[in-house]
């Protein structure tokens, strides 16, 4: 099927050619290009997030995995996308804040990048819609890669591997920063993470220890004291089986935030320290956790919705009022009860996410001994 698939495409080519549609100076016809496959399960949803113009391609995703390792995209030729975002931490850093080129913290946290394909708004406060308009950012600033995109771009052009590839990717080997963007907005949307334990679980194919079930019940659960239901609240923001709603919450971290979050982007009052919800997806490698990495284990966090919620005006109305106990002021969970949690949190954890090679820096070479 596939070779009769490329001797149409080849019949279509010289017809366009034929008819002066295309000419020899073109780079390379589309025609040529290969769908790449998105595999997920059927558990995680079909409403996907892909623009018209830039569809997934198997080419488009090789650049787009170059060009995330590639450090020629930074002015000090040292920091890539992967800097801050690296796959042993399923694509987190392990810091509070990372630090770009010129040893500048930045603002907030870095995010994991894992299941992004479902994903419509970025960064913590949702600035950016679309993968493609969240690469500009840090590409374009100047304490984070330098603002060096556009030399990169020329930079890259002089190169002997970039411009073959961008033909073969988009049809021309002319490099443009929205190129870059696509490419590397294409490679994220292959960062998909389903093969934890909770996966298996789900696909009937691993048994839970009484532990794992019994957090994993809690995390569902939302309190209802009154019916002797015991409960964590924590699926009201993260229960789908990616373990992430697009929602911003203000959850209780400071009476007067410092960050205000969301309100920066939308000027509402009502979003003052609202921030995205994270995918719980491999939480276990991505400390520290929040936006601005206050806490550094999951202990903290369990401890903090369990005892330490800040009241505020945009305080999310999911954590007003929950409870374990009758009348409680406090969610009230039990030193056990937080460790059956935290058991079920682990089994979150992706190992063939964070060893897939589909997902490695491509410029390593592999070294060989004789």
């Amino acid at each position: 099927m596939q070779i009769e698939s490329h001797y149409k495409k080849l019949t279509l080519l010289l017809v366009l050619v034929a008819a002066g549609i295309f000419t020899a100076a073109t780079d390379i016809s589309p025609l040529y290009v290969d769908p790449y496959k998105l595999e997920y399960p059927d558990y995680f949803g079909n409403r996907i997030s892909i623009p018209e113009d830039n569809p997934t391609t198997k080419q488009g995703v090789y650049l787009g995995r170059m060009l995330f390792y590639e450090t020629k995209l930074s002015s000090s030729q040292t920091i890539s996308c992967a800097s801050c975002h690296q796959q042993k931490f399923a694509f987190t850093d392990g810091k509070a804040f990372s630090s770009g080129i010129d040893n500048m913290r930045t603002k907030r946290n870095s995010m994991s990048l894992a299941n992004l394909l479902w994903v419509r708004n970025f960064f913590w406060d949702g600035r950016a819609k679309g993968l493609e308009d969240q690469a500009k950012f840090p590409l374009n600033d100047p304490h984070e890669m330098g603002g060096y995109l556009e030399k990169a771009v020329k930079i890259l052009q002089q190169t002997k591997e970039y411009p073959p590839l961008f033909r073969e990717a988009f049809g021309t080997a002319e490099i443009t920063s929205d190129k870059i963007t696509k490419a590397i907005a294409q490679f994220e949307r292959t960062l998909i993470s389903a093969n934890s334990n909770y996966d298996k679980y789900l696909r009937g194919e691993y048994n839970p220890t009484e532990q794992e079930l019994n957090g994993m019940e809690l995390f569902m659960n939302s309190p209802r004291p009154e019916k002797n239901i015991r409960g964590a609240n924590c699926a009201q923001c993260h229960g789908t089986p990616k373990m992430y709603m697009e929602l911003f919450h203000n959850n209780g971290l400071d009476t007067e935030p410092k960050d205000i979050g969301r309100e920066e982007f939308t000027g509402m009052e009502n979003d003052r320290g609202r921030f995205r919800v994270a995918t719980l997806r491999n939480i276990a490698l991505t400390a520290p956790y929040m936006h601005d990495g206050r806490f550094k284990n999951l202990d903290e966090v369990l401890d903090h919705y369990n005892e330490h919620i800040k009241p505020s005006k945009s305080l999310s109305i999911s954590l007003k009022n929950v409870s374990n106990n009758l009348d409680g002021e406090k969610l009230g969970l039990t030193a056990n009860e937080k460790s059956d949690i935290i058991s079920f949190l682990k089994m979150l954890t992706d190992s063939t996410f964070i060893t897939d090679p589909k997902f490695s820096d491509p410029h390593l070479k592999k070294v060989t001994t004789n």
